[in-house]
């Protein structure tokens, strides 16, 4: 264990701020759920499964900005910054490329996509509404924050924090005025909620192309530098995000998957499941901030060849990790009620049950899914082993939780609750390959190039 209070200042501090930034960026589609609760169920219920495409592509943006976070912080923690810019501009064509993917199957098929989640038509023609205008910010959320992520991977941290904070101000400022109608504008209902976020977005990539031209001055980016790249450096993203993109895919179809199959159980379900979503995104923030910081940390560790490091700093990280996620879980369970208060202004007496219980599973596995998550995506993939949490997800997701609780929903008749937590239960049950997978150090493994040569040398802890 590491002694040292400046480590945990220093730590703590790096992690509370991309909790803080997770929050804000989270808060966009939160104030969407609540204040759209409090108009119409169906409304709240459309837009949650719109969001499912939305958590899809943030899925597939993490797996490409995981890339250029990994290789930067390994550069950064070898002192070379020169190759950074190439990687960004790398990581911009993946993702900008899935995006643009994404939007046109949205644009093209809108309503194919809601039926394959619900089978509720009041549902689905709110979602249709909402999808329509929503999809336009597919591109611009991707380049946001591939760019955001790749400044963080070299300890450029604030200006995410002011991106989201202005962000969540305009998203709640317009939701207002456009959901309701105040002050003179139309009632929109879901698509004032749409618009609304579509300007939000639009702002974030104004306020982070203002900061790359006029206060950056680490990587000095600039268009130039990211549209003409070294393409050797393809090869190096490539065998670091291809096992991220994977696994995000696979994660991100999974959670579809699993929201159609409570979407299929009645718009109650639906609506309690969107409910116990938002809440396990927020109050699990800080287990991300804390994966986040734990990346960067040991990634410039791994990089700068400080190997004796890793063994206190692992055993330390972990004790974290567990102690976070009993506070997390405790705060759930004991908030439940106010919580729901908030978001349930339009619901039913049988959505609220629902989510109360569905809240209670999600206290029980967050314990979980700090310590695994964290370790899995903090830990492990920045040490430089990204293939590890792919193998893990597919056996896990596709091959137990998915067909377990499609069987528990739709041929034993389970009780919703039943089914949720079966949905949910691989947050504990992954603990164990995921410390087993640390007690190995077959993880530590140095993905940059050693002053010219190939990437991609192994080594243990020592």
């Amino acid at each position: 264990m590491i002694r040292e209070r400046r480590f945990y200042r220093a730590f703590f501090a790096l992690a509370m701020s991309l909790a803080l930034q997770n929050l804000l960026t989270f808060g966009v589609n939160l104030m969407d759920t609540v204040m759209l609760g409090r108009y119409s169920q169906d409304a709240m219920s459309g837009v949650s499964l719109c969001n499912q495409v939305q958590f899809l592509l943030q899925m597939l943006v993490t797996g490409a900005g995981e890339g250029a976070v990994v290789l930067g912080a390994q550069y950064w923690g070898r002192g070379r910054l020169e190759p950074v810019p190439h990687i960004i501009g790398v990581a911009l064509r993946f993702g900008g490329g899935l995006a643009a993917a994404l939007f046109a199957l949205v644009l093209i098929a809108p309503e194919a996509l809601l039926r394959l989640l619900s089978n509720e038509e009041a549902v689905i023609a709110q979602g249709v509404q909402y999808f329509q205008i929503i999809c336009f910010t597919y591109v611009i959320f991707t380049v946001t924050n591939i760019l955001v992520a790749s400044l963080r991977s070299v300890g450029i941290v604030r200006i995410g924090y002011v991106v989201s904070l202005s962000t969540l101000g305009i998203n709640v400022s317009l939701n207002y005025l456009l959901i309701y109608g105040r002050w003179g504008c139309p009632e929109l209902g879901v698509r004032g909620a749409a618009v609304a976020t579509l300007v939000s977005r639009c702002m974030e990539l104004v306020i982070v192309v203002w900061f790359l031209k006029c206060r950056e001055r680490q990587l000095r980016l600039t268009a130039r530098k990211l549209l003409f790249i070294d393409r050797s450096y393809i090869r190096d993203y490539n065998r670091v995000s291809a096992p991220v993109l994977v696994n995000q895919a696979l994660w991100g179809v999974a959670q579809m998957v699993q929201t159609g199959i409570l979407g299929h159980l009645g718009g109650d379900v639906t609506a309690a499941n969107a409910i116990a979503v938002q809440v396990y995104q927020v109050l699990s923030v800080v287990a991300y901030g804390a994966a986040s910081a734990s990346g960067i940390v040991v990634g410039k560790a791994v990089g700068s060849g400080r190997r004796e490091e890793l063994r206190p700093l692992v055993a330390t990280l972990q004790v974290l990790f567990v102690l976070i996620g009993l506070g997390s879980g405790g705060a759930i369970f004991l908030l439940r009620r106010p919580i729901l208060a908030v978001f349930g202004g339009a619901l039913t007496a049988r959505a609220w049950t629902l989510a109360m219980q569905f809240m209670a599973v999600i206290a029980l596995t967050t314990v979980g899914t700090a310590y695994q998550m964290s370790c899995d995506n903090g830990i492990i993939r920045g040490g430089g082993d990204t293939a590890f949490s792919a193998k893990m997800n597919l056996v896990s997701m596709w091959g137990i939780v998915v067909p377990l609780s499609a069987l528990a929903a739709f041929c034993w008749e389970c009780a919703p609750v039943v089914v949720f937590f079966l949905l949910k239960w691989d947050q504990l049950y992954k603990i164990a390959p995921v410390a087993l997978r640390l007690r190995s150090w077959k993880w530590v493994r140095t993905v940059t190039r050693p002053d010219g040569g190939a990437a991609g040398r192994k080594g243990g802890a020592g």
